[in-house]
């Protein structure tokens, strides 16, 4: 990290910036659907009529749209009440929680788990203890797909004219905790240059490997 960086990672609040400015990225974000492929990918591995976790799920669009859309059930948590009050209003039928994904313990297990352009903005140690929760939420089977840097370090963005942190560990070390936390990876390409140069993994999760 460097002493930017840190001096920084303190101030930089992801939370407060998408829920001050969840008007303007409500308009700013795409719905051109350019993830289409990937979350075919996803949805080829969820039970149909299954329900998948949406963490840090944003104003719905176009992601969760499309998985509804697909006959499927999507269970959507945001820690911006703004983001979650426009899943609400659009997507009544649906069920949406404010909550930090950090502390996510919902007690339940999905069909599958997305976390797309979210789980990148926690920091290096937060992203670490997400994978212990991805598998305390991820029926057997069922697929997790998450985006990240293409390699190890953290960054600093801007929305708005404000920074927005972003970090990422190394391929390596996601693919040491996926396997701890008993996800196999089945597909991984950094800088998918078909969705927006974006870093994907899909993995799913094997309750009880020796069977």
């Amino acid at each position: 990290m460097t002493s930017e960086i840190s001096s920084n990672v303190s101030k930089v609040s992801v939370v407060d910036l998408y829920e001050r400015h969840a008007q303007a990225w409500d308009r700013d974000r795409g719905r051109s659907l350019e993830e289409r492929v990937w979350l075919d990918r996803l949805l080829s591995h969820v039970r149909p009529g299954g329900t998948v976790l949406d963490v840090g799920c944003g104003m719905g669009e176009p992601l969760a749209r499309y998985i509804v859309d697909r006959g499927f059930g999507v269970v959507g948590v945001d820690a911006s009440p703004a983001m979650i009050e426009r899943c609400r209003a659009r997507f009544p039928d649906s069920e949406w929680l404010v909550a930090d994904m950090r502390g996510l313990e919902l007690g339940r297990r999905f069909d599958g788990i997305l976390a797309w352009d979210s789980f990148f903005h926690l920091a290096m140690d937060d992203q670490r203890g997400m994978f212990p929760r991805f598998a305390s939420h991820a029926r057997e089977g069922a697929p997790l797909m998450f985006t990240s840097g293409p390699r190890e370090g953290e960054a600093i963005g801007s929305y708005c004219e404000e920074p927005l942190y972003h970090a990422s560990l190394s391929p390596s070390e996601y693919k040491q905790l996926l396997a701890t936390n008993r996800f196999m990876v089945r597909a991984y390409l950094a800088e998918d240059p078909d969705c927006g140069e974006h870093t994907i993994w899909l993995a799913t999760y094997d309750a009880d490997p020796a069977v």
